[in-house]
């Protein structure tokens, strides 16, 4: 396993579709408080603007455990318990210096080394093209997070999709519409990312969850899409730029018959820990499709 990243759960062969996830959002599931936290956050925060202006602050859903039922159980098969956390507390507890510290404190007050981590749960996709070639991008070299690196199409589920505001509330937010926002989220990130139709585009299904331990372990929900476009045809839609054509500077493809080995590849080190993540998952679920070890 490559140490940048790490697999918190992994689906069922064929991955889960939404109709087989159940979301249960409580205040219990939010960043645990910590003295002095805040207002670490808040410096840390302010530092940044400094340096990026361009960043700004949103409510994210937070990860606080995932399970997987027997696959004989009648009703959904995983449940999703989330909090509410937001961007500026990710960037000042998963991306602070001290971090590490966070996690080990953590671990000894609460027997969770997350507990005082924002951990934003971030969404990233497989997306395979009717030629049977897998999409990757370029980040840009203004991004926050992991610039110049080759990634997924991905962002995050945004509570504000379902209530506006700059403060939503956890009995606001029900569950079956946290569900929905989660699967219909990633295919507004290609949308926006790679500028393709929505009706190109399959029901997402989820491949699992993966952690990127260089952001502290935080969590992104990685799922399988089909698109009805050959490479080229994506291509030329990518080209024609789209609402977050700013975030990319190039789009790769690579042949989904060498994903099995694509971690003995020179491309191996220029990928971000979520696009290690989705690889993987996607590879041992499609082994369990076929049977495979």
């Amino acid at each position: 396993m490559d140490p940048e990243v790490s697999l918190l759960l992994q689906c069922p062969p064929g991955g889960l579709p939404q109709e087989q996830v159940r979301v249960e959002l409580s205040p219990a599931h939010d960043r645990q408080p910590l003295p002095g936290v805040d207002k670490t956050i808040a410096a840390i925060w302010e530092s940044r603007r400094q340096t990026q202006p361009w960043l700004f602050n949103a409510p994210k859903f937070r990860l606080h455990s995932a399970t997987l039922a027997p696959t004989d159980s009648p009703g959904p098969q995983l449940l999703l318990r989330l909090g509410l956390t937001s961007y500026r507390d990710f960037l000042g507890t998963n991306w602070a210096s001290s971090a590490s510290w966070l996690r080990q404190q953590g671990a000894i007050d609460r027997n969770d080394k997350q507990a005082y981590l924002a951990d934003p749960l971030g969404v990233g996709a497989i997306l395979v093209t009717a030629n049977n070639f897998l999409v990757f991008l370029r980040r840009s070299w203004q991004v926050a997070e992991a610039p110049g690196l080759v990634d997924v199409p991905g962002g995050h589920p945004e509570p504000q999709a379902l209530c506006p505001g700059d403060n939503p509330q956890h009995k606001d937010l029900p569950g079956e519409l946290v569900v929905r926002e989660l699967f219909s989220s990633i295919l507004q990130e290609i949308c926006d990312e790679v500028n393709l139709p929505l009706h190109t585009l399959s029901q997402p299904l989820l491949l699992g969850i993966a952690g990127n331990e260089t952001s502290a372990g935080r969590a992104s929900a990685e799922f399988y899409i089909r698109c009805s476009l050959t490479s080229e045809e994506v291509r030329n839609y990518y080209l024609g730029g789209g609402p977050e054509a700013h975030e990319s500077t190039g789009i790769i493809f690579v042949e989904a018959q060498r994903m099995q080995r694509l971690q003995e590849t020179e491309m191996w080190a220029e990928l971000c820990p979520s696009a290690k993540g989705a690889i993987l998952l996607y590879n041992r679920v499609q082994a369990l499709a076929l049977g495979t070890p």
